[in-house]
C-alpha cells in the first residue's frame, strides 16, 4: 500500500504572487525529479495560517523532498539559455521560429516558450515589429532586462554568503523559501513578482532604490518562481478597440473605476496536481460562487499591477 507524505510549507503565503509561482515551480520540479511520487497541493484551510501543503506518494522527509527539487532544477535549468538573447523582442518570424523548434523539443522548453511570447501579438516601434512579451515581464530592458534573470536566476544554486558566514547549500535555500517564514536576506537578482518589492520613497529615511538600502529577496523562491513561470501560458486575446493583446493564464484587465491588470489565483481544500491546478486557472467559471464550491475552492486571490516610480510591482492579493 503506498504511504502518503504531506509536508506543510510554512514559507508560501496565500497572497504572494512570488509564492503562488514557486509553489508552481516546486510542483514542476518534483514532475521532472519523482515522477512516481504523483506530487500535488492543497491549502491548510482548516489549519490557519492557510499554507500550501506538499502531498507525495512516498514516505518523505522535508530532506528527501528537497533532494528531489534540487535535482528536479538540476534538470530543468539548462532549457534556461535562450541561445544568447538579449531581450523578448522578436520580429515576429523570429518568435514563431523560435516556439516552433522549442515544441519540436523538451516538453518543458516548449511550454516556457509559450509562457513567454506570441508571434500573433506584435507592436510596432520605430517602423518595426516586435513581440510582446508576456505580462509577467515586470522588468525593463538593460541591467534588469527579464529574459537576463529569467537564465541566470535558476542556475545560481545559492545567493552569496555575507561576510564571515557560510554559503548555503541549494537544498537549504530552497528550503528556507519553502519551510519557514521568508526573512528576504538574499542581494541576488529577482523578477519584482514579491509585493515586498515596491519599495516606494514617501516616509523613507533614506533612498530605497540605493543599493545599500533596497529590499532583498529570498533567493530560493525566485530559483522556483522561474521554472513556475513556464505553467502560466500566454495566449492572443482581442481588445474591446479589436486589437489583439497578450494576456498570460490567470490574468486579466479589470473594467471599472479600478481598471488596470490582475492576476487571479484560486484557494482550494484537496491535494491536486500542476495539471489541474492550470485548468483551475482558466476555468470559464471561477468567478462563480456555486462553481467554485463544485471545484472545491474556498476563496480567490488577486494581485494588481502597479507602478511605482519606474517600476511595475504588484500588490498583496486581495481575497474575493
Amino acid at each position: 500500500m503506498t504511504r502518503v507524505s504531506m509536508l506543510r510549507l510554512d514559507g508560501l503565503e496565500p497572497d504572494n504572487l512570488l509564492a503562488f509561482l514557486a509553489l508552481l515551480g516546486l510542483l514542476r520540479a518534483l514532475e521532472r525529479a519523482r515522477p512516481r511520487w504523483l506530487p500535488r497541493v492543497a491549502w491548510t484551510v482548516d489549519a490557519p495560517p492557510v499554507r500550501p501543503a506538499l502531498h507525495v506518494n512516498e514516505q518523505a522527509t522535508g530532506d528527501l523532498v528537497l533532494d528531489a527539487v534540487v535535482a528536479g532544477l538540476e534538470a530543468l535549468v539548462p532549457l534556461h539559455g535562450f541561445d544568447g538573447l538579449k531581450d523578448l523582442k522578436l520580429a515576429p518570424d523570429t518568435a514563431a521560429e523560435r516556439l516552433r523548434a522549442a515544441a519540436a523539443g523538451d516538453r518543458y522548453a516548449a511550454d516556457l516558450w509559450a509562457a513567454l511570447l506570441s508571434d500573433a501579438v506584435v507592436r510596432t516601434k520605430d517602423n518595426a515589429q516586435e513581440t510582446e512579451p508576456t505580462p509577467l515581464c515586470l522588468l525593463s530592458t538593460g541591467r534588469t532586462n527579464f529574459l537576463s534573470n529569467l537564465a541566470s536566476v535558476p542556475k545560481e544554486s545559492s545567493p552569496p554568503a555575507p561576510h564571515g558566514t557560510m554559503k548555503l547549500s541549494a537544498a537549504e535555500c530552497l528550503g528556507n523559501a519553502l519551510f519557514r517564514p521568508w526573512t528576504r536576506p538574499d542581494d541576488t537578482k529577482s523578477f519584482r513578482w514579491d509585493p515586498r518589492e515596491a519599495v516606494r520613497h514617501a516616509l523613507r529615511a533614506t533612498d530605497p532604490t540605493d543599493a545599500k538600502t533596497k529590499e532583498r529577496t529570498q533567493h530560493g523562491a525566485n530559483r522556483l518562481a522561474a521554472v513556475g513561470l513556464s505553467a502560466l501560458t500566454v495566449v492572443p486575446q482581442s481588445s474591446l478597440t479589436g486589437s489583439a493583446r497578450l494576456e498570460v493564464l490567470g490574468g486579466a484587465r479589470e473594467r471599472g473605476h479600478r481598471g488596470g491588470r490582475v492576476f487571479t489565483w484560486p484557494i482550494w481544500c484537496h491535494p491536486i496536481s500542476l495539471a489541474t491546478i492550470r485548468a483551475l486557472l482558466g476555468h470559464p467559471r471561477l468567478r462563480e460562487p456555486a462553481a467554485r464550491d463544485a471545484l472545491g475552492v474556498v476563496e480567490l486571490r488577486r494581485a494588481r499591477w502597479i507602478s511605482v516610480g519606474r517600476y511595475q510591482n504588484v500588490t498583496r492579493a486581495e481575497a474575493t
